[in-house]
């Protein structure tokens, strides 16, 4: 209480690529994010898309340029079908492309559309709940898309899917994402490193795995971690 999150903190992103953020846990990742689609979260300050404040779009056309793809999807106790369209009709074709483009051919062949996704998607798995919220942003087709932390908790075969899943969805957008596996973030245009809601670093990975810094100090814990057996 009474202590900003983020502060004396200032950033350009280029409509079309790729940016990531890392930092240790409780370090304003989310909070960042959340301030590119909540608009009055911020207390001081602007978000600007094309020069515009956020705060002056009207809600409609703020969600109509952002999308969201969060660790933890909301689903309706509603028809996969439903949880997909959000309750609004569209083509057979556009559907099966969509699903196709997801990942989620398997889940649909085994239970159809029209199968419930039972309160709070227990019906569903974490892994076809999150690429049935790629295929909600991937219908959506917003040219901004936001990702938090979406394979955190995955399995490897999970984790696959989830991320060929991404890879149709984020094409020519612009994407800007919360990672803490730092290999799935290696080729991103840039990397804005958040220490204590600042930004003490940027550049791309090889750059601030050379430079002494926070980053070079996860990517090496991360490094020593995935040669560890029992």
């Amino acid at each position: 209480p009474g202590k900003p999150v983020l502060q004396d903190l200032s950033a350009t992103l280029k409509a079309g690529k790729a940016y990531a953020v890392v930092g240790a846990s409780g370090g304003g990742k989310s909070t960042l994010l959340r301030l590119l689609h909540i608009p009055d979260d911020n207390t001081s300050g602007q978000v600007l898309f094309d020069g515009i404040d956020i705060r002056r779009l009207t809600p409609e056309s703020l969600n109509g340029l952002v999308s969201v793809v969060q660790q933890n999807v909301f689903v309706f106790n509603a028809s996969i079908r439903d949880n997909i369209t959000m309750f609004r009709v569209f083509p057979q074709e556009t559907l099966d492309e969509v699903i196709c483009r997801a990942h989620l051919e398997e889940l649909v062949a085994r239970r159809g559309l029209d199968a419930l996704c039972g309160e709070g998607g227990c019906e569903l798995s974490g892994g076809e709940k999150q690429r049935l919220s790629i295929a909600r942003a991937i219908i959506k087709d917003a040219p901004i898309v936001l990702l938090d932390e979406v394979t955190a908790n995955m399995d490897v075969e999970n984790e696959l899917m989830i991320q060929m899943a991404l890879q149709e969805l984020l094409q020519d957008k612009t994407v800007i994402m919360i990672a803490h596996k730092l290999s799935t973030i290696k080729n991103v245009d840039q990397i804005l490193v958040l220490e204590n809601g600042k930004i003490t670093q940027r550049g791309t990975h090889d750059q601030l795995v050379s430079q002494d810094g926070l980053y070079q100090k996860l990517w090496n814990i991360q490094y020593e971690a995935s040669s560890w057996s029992i």
